[in-house]
C-alpha cells in the first residue's frame, strides 16, 4: 500500500541511520507532516529537525509508541532504519504489549518480528506502508553505476553471491555476502554489513567481492538494504574492490559522494535485476 495524504500525519518508526532522515524529507516536500517514533540508542539525534512530532522511547515499549502516534492522529505509517538484534541482549525493555508480540513468535528472524509489529499496528488502525515511497531517485538502478565494471572473474563472483544469497534469505540469515574466487568468505549474520564486509577482508585480502540483495519474498514494508559512503570506506580499508546491489530495491544514501568515494577508489558499482547478466568485461 502506498502512503496516501489524506491530512493525517505519517507515522515514521525510525531506526538507526540516515534512511528515515531521507525519507522524512522527501514526504515533507510532497506535503506530508511527519510524527516520529525515534529509539534511544539507535535512531539519529538529527532526525528532530525533519519531523513535526518526534517521541524518544526504548526499544520494546510499544504501548507508549502506540499511544503517541495515535495521539497525533497517525493511520498510516512506515518502519525505516534497523534496529540491530544485538539490542535483543543489551537495550531491549519490553512491556507487556511488546512481550505479547514476542510469545506470538515461533523463532526471531526479522521479518517474523517485524511482521508481528506490523500485524500489531494494523490492528489498531494504523496501517504500514511500502518503505519504498518518498523514496524516488535514491533507489539503485539497473546496470553499471561507475565506469569501471567488473571483470569477468568478478562477475563469476557476483553470480555466486547472487545465488547464495538467495538460499540464506530464504533462511532470514542475511543481505550481504563476500565472496572471492567463488568462496564465500563472509556473510552477514546480526553484526550487520560493515563488520561483515571487514571481516571479508581479514579473511580473503585484496578483490572481496561484496553482494547486497533483498531476501527471496521480501516484505517491502521494511528492512530494505541500503548503503551510503561509509560502505565505501569499509570497502577500501577490507580492500574490497566490487559492490553489487539489487535494482530497484537497494536505498544509495548521498548517492553522488558514494560514487566519487567508488571512482577514487577503483571500486566498480553495479545495480542487478532478478538475474545476473551475463555481459561482462575483460579486465
Amino acid at each position: 500500500m502506498n502512503l496516501i495524504n489524506d491530512g493525517h500525519p505519517i507515522g515514521l518508526i525510525a531506526g538507526d541511520g540516515r534512511f528515515p532522515i531521507i525519507f522524512a524529507e522527501n514526504v515533507r516536500q510532497l506535503g506530508f507532516t511527519v510524527s516520529a517514533i525515534a529509539h534511544l540508542g539507535s535512531t539519529l539525534p538529527e532526525l528532530e529537525s525533519h519531523v513535526e512530532h518526534i517521541h524518544w522511547l526504548k526499544v520494546g515499549q510499544f504501548s507508549k509508541a502506540l499511544a503517541a502516534l495515535k495521539h497525533d492522529g497517525v493511520r498510516q505509517a512506515v518502519m525505516l532504519g534497523g534496529i540491530k538484534k544485538t539490542n535483543v541482549f543489551t537495550t531491549l525493555r519490553p512491556d507487556l504489549r511488546a512481550l505479547a508480540i514476542f510469545t506470538r513468535l515461533k523463532h526471531w528472524k526479522d521479518d517474523a518480528i517485524l511482521r508481528e509489529v506490523a500485524g500489531e499496528l494494523e490492528r489498531e488502525g494504523i496501517e504500514i506502508c511500502e518503505s519504498t515511497f518518498g523514496l524516488q531517485g535514491i533507489l539503485a538502478d539497473e546496470g553499471y553505476l561507475t565506469t569501471k565494471k567488473p571483470n569477468k572473474s568478478e562477475m563469476e563472483d557476483i553470480q555466486y553471491g547472487w545465488e547464495t544469497l538467495e538460499t540464506l534469505g530464504r533462511l532470514d540469515i542475511g543481505q550481504c555476502v563476500v565472496v572471492k574466487n567463488r568462496v564465500i568468505v563472509a556473510v552477514e549474520a546480526v553484526e550487520g554489513t560493515d563488520e561483515a564486509i571487514t571481516r571479508g577482508g581479514q579473511l580473503s585480502g585484496k578483490g572481496g567481492v561484496v553482494v547486497k540483495r533483498t531476501k527471496p519474498h521480501q516484505d517491502l514494508r521494511f528492512d530494505l538494504p541500503a548503503i551510503g559512503p561509509q560502505t565505501i570506506q569499509i570497502m577500501v580499508a577490507a580492500q574490497a574492490t566490487v559492490l553489487a546491489i539489487e535494482a530497484g530495491r537497494t536505498v544509495i544514501l548521498d548517492r553522488e559522494e558514494v560514487l566519487s568515494h567508488a571512482k577514487n577508489a577503483g571500486i566498480s558499482i553495479v545495480g542487478i535485476a532478478a538475474v545476473v547478466q551475463d555481459n561482462c568485461d575483460s579486465p
